[in-house]
């Protein structure tokens, strides 16, 4: 019997409506090699303000992760939230699976959707890498950088060494990827704090069919290009003003990462660590991570290292 009604498939039908009375448009880039990348963005850019781009996470699409933030940084900034390729509408022919392709396709379709000028980027979790690489692969164009929960400076060596959860890719596969309830339910303890209790395994199954089926092979190459053969060596130091945000109780990329992120640019990053959060910051403190976003790219702060 098919379905009646589907909650995820209702919640994105309300995101879309909250991002277009945030004042936002649906944008779609042909980058013409076998690549379309779709985003949001202003319906009217204001050449007056800065422009702002923010990058999602492995998970669902862009909207259910920057929700919260789009209206209130939309008084101040160009918004522009990009569907990384394999998420929402975006994808490719290519065989890249890289971050740094990920960050030329977002590069391009910000050109495409004519942005003109410099550009700040904040990225959570795998956002954080592709920011990362805007940042230093484009360092004319983007001018500073906020990452969330980004273990950017890992090591392959790190699982081998214990420094995960998780003891292999696959078994992180299993969990970011989730394909059953019980496996939602793991990489919920793993990202939050405090995770919700007994959610019936209905809405996370429908959560499920609606947001993680699709492109699921794709999404595993992603994974793995992002650990294959990682050194810190090979990390480019980014020269923007940087602000590392992370939560202090994050088991899906640990605080240890935060810190070395800081010590590979020099101590030059202001760093965040927000109490009593896991991996989800944008959810679990939602407010805390708008007020140090407004601050840092609205204010022109010096270094700081400081616990909320």
């Amino acid at each position: 019997m098919a379905k009646c009604f589907s909650f995820t498939s209702s919640r994105n039908r309300c995101y879309r409506w909250s991002f277009s009375s945030a004042g936002l448009r649906s944008l779609t880039a042909d980058l013409g090699d076998g690549t379309v990348v779709h985003s949001w963005g202003p319906k009217t850019h204001n050449p007056s303000k800065p422009t702002l781009v923010l990058i999602h996470g492995i998970g669902a699409n862009a909207m259910w992760q920057w929700n919260e933030f789009v209206s209130p940084l939309s008084a101040r900034f160009n918004v522009y939230v990009p569907d990384l390729v394999f998420f929402g509408e975006s994808y490719t022919s290519r065989p890249e699976r890289s971050e740094a392709f990920q960050a030329e396709c977002v590069f391009r379709a910000m050109e495409a959707a004519g942005v003109r000028g410099r550009m700040s980027v904040v990225g959570l979790s795998y956002g954080g890498f592709v920011a990362y690489s805007m940042a230093a692969r484009f360092p004319e164009a983007v001018e500073r950088v906020v990452i969330g929960c980004a273990g950017v400076c890992l090591e392959e060596r790190d699982m081998d060494e214990g420094l995960f959860k998780v003891r292999t890719v696959d078994e992180a596969i299993q969990i970011l990827l989730a394909q059953t309830p019980d496996k939602l339910r793991e990489l919920m303890r793993l990202s939050f704090y405090k995770p919700a209790k007994n959610v019936p395994s209905c809405f996370l199954s429908d959560f499920i069919d609606v947001m993680c089926t699709e492109n699921l092979q794709e999404r595993k190459e992603l994974i793995y290009a992002l650990h294959k053969d990682r050194k810190l060596s090979d990390l480019p130091k980014i020269t923007q003003p940087t602000l590392i945000i992370w939560g202090e109780h994050d088991q899906v990329f640990p605080l240890e990462l935060a810190h070395r992120l800081v010590r590979h640019l020099e101590n030059k990053a202001e760093l965040v660590i927000l109490k009593k959060a896991g991996h989800a910051i944008n959810m679990e403190k939602t407010k805390d991570l708008y007020k140090h976003l407004k601050s840092f790219l609205t204010h022109r702060n010096g270094k700081s290292s400081k616990l909320d």
